[in-house]
Formats: C-alpha cells, sequence, structure tokens
C-alpha cells in the first residue's frame, strides 16, 4: 500500500495547507481518510475524485470532514456527472457516486452543516452514503478497515486498514492520551499520530496530543513506524520529532503535505 499525505494541518491550516486527509492506495484500489478543510483540491493532484473507491471519517469536526462539500459539488454539478443519453457530451448515463462511510450521526450532521445554504441532501445524495458500525469490520475490495473508539472532544474512532498484502496502517485520528490506541496499533506498520500540541492542555478535559506523547504511544504499541501529524507549521518539526524520538526508537517522520509512504 502507498499512503499519501493530502492535508496534515490541525484545525487552523498551515500557510497553503490542507487538514486531515490521507489517500491510501493499492493497484487499482483508493480510500481516502478523511477530507478536511482543502483537501479536495490536494486530492485532485494525485487522482480524479469520481474514481475514489471509498472515504472514511473519523470524527464529526469541521477538519475531518468539510471538504465533503467541495467534493458532493463536483459530483454534483461538474458537467461530465450531469445525466445525459449515452454518447452525448458532457454529462454520463452513470454518474459516479463514490462510497462514503461517516461515524455514527454523520448523516443529521451533514445535513445540519448543508443545510445552512438550504442543501440538506446535498452530500447524502452525492455519494453512496452510509454510517458505519465501529464494531464492524469493512471489506473494500482487498482493504479491510477496522474502527477502535479513542477519547476527544467528540465521538471519535481511530482507523486502522490492513492491505490485500497484509500491512496494517493505524491511523489514530484526533485523540488524547489512552491505551485503546496503543492496543488497537500493536505491532502495526505505520502509526499515524496527532502530535498537535507543543505541551499537554493546561486546563478541562484534554483531547490532543503532544509530539512526545505520540512517541510513547508509537513505543508502547511497538509500531514499526510513527508519522507525526495534525502538526502546524507554526511548530518546528525538528523539535517534534527530537520530542517523540525521547520514547520511540523507530523510525519516524513528521507528516508534510504531498509525504508518500510504502508500507
Amino acid at each position: 500500500m502507498k499512503l499519501s499525505v493530502l492535508g496534515k494541518s490541525p484545525a487552523w491550516q498551515d500557510a497553503d495547507g490542507a487538514c486531515s486527509g490521507y489517500l491510501v492506495a493499492q493497484d487499482d484500489l483508493t480510500i481516502l481518510l478523511d477530507c478536511g478543510n482543502g483537501v479536495f483540491g490536494k486530492l485532485r493532484r494525485y487522482c480524479d475524485y469520481v474514481d475514489i473507491d471509498a472515504i472514511f471519517i473519523s470524527h464529526l469536526h469541521a477538519d475531518h470532514f468539510l471538504d465533503l462539500v467541495p467534493f458532493a459539488l463536483g459530483l454534483t454539478h461538474a458537467p461530465r456527472q450531469q445525466p445525459v443519453p449515452i454518447g452525448q457530451w458532457p454529462g454520463t448515463d452513470s454518474p459516479a457516486r463514490p462510497v462514503l462511510f461517516g461515524p455514527p450521526g454523520a448523516r443529521a450532521a451533514f445535513n445540519d452543516v448543508c443545510g445552512i445554504w438550504g442543501m440538506c441532501s446535498l452530500i447524502e445524495d452525492a455519494f453512496d452514503f452510509r454510517e458505519y458500525d465501529p464494531s464492524e469490520q469493512i471489506t473494500v475490495g482487498g482493504m479491510e478497515i477496522s474502527f477502535r473508539e479513542v477519547p476527544h472532544y467528540v465521538e471519535t474512532w481511530a482507523i486502522e486498514v490492513v492491505g490485500p498484502g497484509g500491512g496494517r496502517i493505524t491511523y489514530g485520528a484526533d485523540c488524547s492520551p489512552n491505551e485503546a490506541l496503543v492496543e488497537f496499533a500493536t505491532d502495526t506498520d505505520l502509526l499515524i499520530a496527532e502530535a498537535t500540541l507543543p505541551r499537554p492542555e493546561r486546563h478541562g478535559v484534554r483531547g490532543h496530543l503532544t509530539p512526545g506523547e505520540a512517541g510513547e504511544h508509537a513505543a508502547a504499541a511497538r509500531a514499526k513506524r510513527l508519522l507525526l501529524t495534525h502538526i502546524s507549521d507554526e511548530l518546528d518539526p525538528e523539535w517534534a520529532a527530537a520530542e517523540a524520538a525521547k520514547a520511540f526508537d523507530g523510525p519516524l517522520a513528521v507528516a508534510s503535505e504531498g509525504m508518500e509512504i510504502d508500507v
């Protein structure tokens, strides 16, 4: 499998950046993990958006799903997506509807967001939309996708992709320190762990990790490789990597847009 980083910013985008979005591809199969602000435009550098096989959303924060809106508008209004008789152009007799898997409650949330401008069912109509049951595994082509709840400010699901050859990518989504992610990611080939904060939250409920904590999670999970993400360009990537390396002695990198990793 090949992982391509489309966006790695936290909730506030880097300069010319995008929020969370990760493309996973093998052979002729392509899935997208999260689709935050700015991701749709980045996606189009890599593949035709009508050819995406499936999209999985980890949780219902805007920086992880908001670019489903332009994605849906493209699927709905692009000239080549317009239903016309066979042989006429531009248009098609079979408009593409990629499969979109949202977490529990996604249908109501997407309808509420799009309803602000009077298009409640935009996302539901544009995609082959389904709310996943986090207790069940989903098969897309030769890929197996599973979920594990992790603590965050809203209900959030880490996502794991197992490729046809057995390679594993574990995406931790957004989370505070927790044992669930460690257990879920045990012996994974690649742990994608958020590293949003330079230091733990000073007040209230925790919702994010520091780079050092991300390294601790990777070490405890015995991950073969660590990718730090959800990290602002306002933090020094060399500092972040050094903090993670205090706990994790395996290969690690700080995500950057356009980065590709073979698993």
